[in-house]
């Protein structure tokens, strides 16, 4: 397929590079200079805008930082759902509101086009490895006609709703996942405050009823694991201040419907803390900072990492 992608961050960039590998064409937007560079060095095609990339396309996947740029995408001036030819699927895969992505949905119905929500979980291991999971909101059709670019990309495909229910999925999976890397942090401070290794303890975790994702494939303490962003100075990976837009719009989803949601808010101003201290531009896992001081030793080989893993609060 030929397929324009706009958004190649973190996740877009080793996206962009398994849709080449399956043979797709890809042509590639970003703001960024050097993203748009490392796209084509991957084999993409380079675009000057996002409606240059869109032209070239029969699908266009978007994978974008928030719901406003999702929105100026494909409904501001100039916007994809008005530029792109008619019978055109778009595919977003930003985390945003379920309300954006339904509004995005029926202009494009509208004018023509069809849409699907395919947000993903796996951070940047499963974008990597080509094994993200795919929460998708729209027709069975859609989901069919676009199944072989998702599944260049991922490996677990699940079809939740109609338009907007993959959001709704996706935030809700981010809100438990928040909660999850934050009480794992705490668990852990306490056991190396109280002269625990770290490596054993998470042994101990991961072989009883507390183990979950942090402790199984992407931990937060530093050294733990090699290939995760705790071992290279929390760079790269899931910006805290991406965790903190996400669980705000869980937060936001579960007000509007009137669904409790005491540890998710909890755990929303964990984060807010910890990106009001400075670390919004770190992986979410550096939410441990908050919780403790690493001893230097275990520090010590994560790339990158300086003496700030000391309470922020």
């Amino acid at each position: 397929m030929r397929v324009a992608f706009i958004g190649i961050g973190n996740m877009g960039r080793p996206m962009v590079r398994n849709l080449i590998h399956a043979g797709h064409t890809v042509f590639a937007y970003d703001l960024s200079v050097s993203a748009l560079d490392e796209a084509v060095r991957l084999g993409a095609h380079a675009a000057v805008s996002p409606q240059g990339a869109a032209t070239e396309a029969d699908v266009v996947i978007s994978m974008l930082p928030t719901g406003q740029n999702v929105r100026d995408l494909y409904l501001g001036a100039d916007g994809l759902v008005a530029k792109t030819r008619a019978g055109t699927l778009l595919i977003d895969s930003s985390t945003i509101s379920s309300t954006v992505s339904s509004e995005i949905a029926a202009a494009a119905r509208a004018a023509g086009k069809t849409m699907i929500d395919a947000p993903v979980s796996g951070g940047t291991p499963g974008a990597e490895a080509g094994t993200l999971t795919f929460m998708v909101g729209g027709s069975l059709e859609d989901l069919e006609r676009a199944r072989p670019l998702l599944e260049a990309m991922g490996k677990r495909i699940f079809h939740v709703g109609t338009n907007g229910a993959g959001h709704t999925a996706k935030l809700c999976n981010n809100m438990l996942s928040g909660v999850c890397m934050a009480a794992t942090a705490e668990a852990l401070a306490l056991g190396v405050a109280n002269g625990l290794d770290p490596a054993v303890l998470s042994e101990v975790m991961r072989n009883s009823s507390g183990t979950n994702y942090a402790l199984e494939r992407y931990h937060p303490y530093p050294g733990i694991m090699p290939n995760v962003p705790s071992s290279h100075g929390y760079q790269g990976g899931f910006r805290s201040e991406f965790q903190l837009k996400d669980m705000r719009l869980a937060k936001q989803l579960s007000a509007e419907y009137k669904s409790l949601s005491p540890l998710g808010d909890l755990a929303c101003d964990l984060f807010a803390l910890h990106c009001q201290s400075g670390h919004g531009h770190l992986d979410y896992g550096s939410i441990i900072k908050m919780m403790m001081k690493v001893p230097e030793a275990a520090a010590a080989g994560a790339a990158g990492e300086d003496e700030t893993m000391r309470r922020a609060v």
